[in-house]
């Protein structure tokens, strides 16, 4: 999805991608009470659960449940992951608004994470865009290629892959192309570099970025991603969140961190910073004993802060 008039537009994946690598289950009651504290700090768009088999992820076994929750709340565009034909069916019946459908550029990342070949996520990508087309035809989908920065388990991954596989995929019917450093890879200039070559051969149907701090890189590649024309930035608060095949992983990058980066460098997100510390509160409630990560929540802000200029208020 673009941004609009303020500025980036911030998607917050706590909700799927931290909560199901986590082994709490947070309970229902607790999920929809930290997405009302997320959409009140100004989150416009959240990705809310994963529709996959409760027997593999029970974290996300309430998912639809989450999903009509979250439809009531006004302004908030309600996203879902799903790794399959099955999982688009659910998502789509449950009225979300735009599914993200993951497509490792590793091939032996893709067998590990959903045991499919390239050819037969291609196939099943092709799937999902028949049914959109079909009974759902104002759903968004996206195709966000993991591994596309380097892979634990394959190691380099070509930049052609990348762009050839975009490209694919865009072929598909998707409606934009979307960039994930899965593994904590990614480095600014190849971050640079890479989105602009996305760009070059998509266009408009260039996706966002979804980073994680494995190696503490995340903020600096949102520096290079913007700096290459990137307006949607995926990230998880508290950082919660990684890829099981990334030993090490601290997680997503994280959403206050993200929030005061691009406001103190004069890029509005229109995201409330006290009221998105408050709903860090929800999420400790809800996760107890889990770690969360983050700089601004211990630091705070510092005295004078302005928003979307970073200077002090006059």
């Amino acid at each position: 999805m673009n941004s609009d008039s303020t500025g980036v537009l911030i998607s917050e994946v706590g909700p799927r991608d931290g909560l199901q690598s986590v082994t709490t289950i947070m309970s229902t009651a607790a999920k929809c009470a930290w997405i009302d504290a997320l959409a009140r700090a100004g989150l416009r768009e959240i990705e809310v659960g994963s529709f996959v088999p409760a027997t593999l992820l029970p974290q996300m076994a309430d998912a639809a449940q989450v999903v009509a929750h979250a439809l009531t709340l006004p302004g908030l565009r309600v996203a879902a992951l799903v790794p399959n034909r099955r999982g688009a069916e659910s998502a789509l019946a449950a009225g979300v608004h735009k599914i993200t459908v993951p497509f490792s550029v590793s091939e032996p990342h893709s067998l590990a994470n959903v045991r499919k070949t390239h050819a037969q996520m291609f196939d099943e990508l092709a799937s999902i865009v028949a049914l959109r087309d079909a009974r759902y035809p104002d759903i968004e989908i996206e195709a966000g290629l993991s591994t596309a920065f380097g892979c634990t388990l394959q190691g380099v991954v070509p930049e052609d892959d990348v762009l050839r596989i975009a490209v694919a995929a865009r072929q598909c019917g998707v409606d934009e192309v979307g960039l994930s450093d899965t593994a904590g890879y990614g480095n600014p200039a190849q971050v640079k570099r890479l989105f602009r070559r996305l760009q070059q051969e998509l266009g408009a149907a260039a996706g966002g970025a979804h980073f994680h701090n494995t190696r503490g890189q995340g903020l600096a590649n949102v520096v290079a991603a913007l700096n290459a024309g990137v307006t949607t930035f995926d990230a998880s608060q508290g950082g919660i969140g990684g890829c099981p095949y990334a030993p090490g992983a601290t997680g997503n990058i994280v959403t206050e961190d993200l929030v005061f980066l691009l406001e103190a460098m004069g890029v509005p997100t229109g995201i409330d910073i006290e009221q998105l510390i408050a709903a860090r509160e929800r999420l400790a409630a809800g996760l107890p004993g889990e770690p969360l990560y983050g700089y601004l929540n211990a630091a705070g802000l510092p005295k004078g802060f302005s928003y979307a200029t970073g200077q002090p208020a006059q």
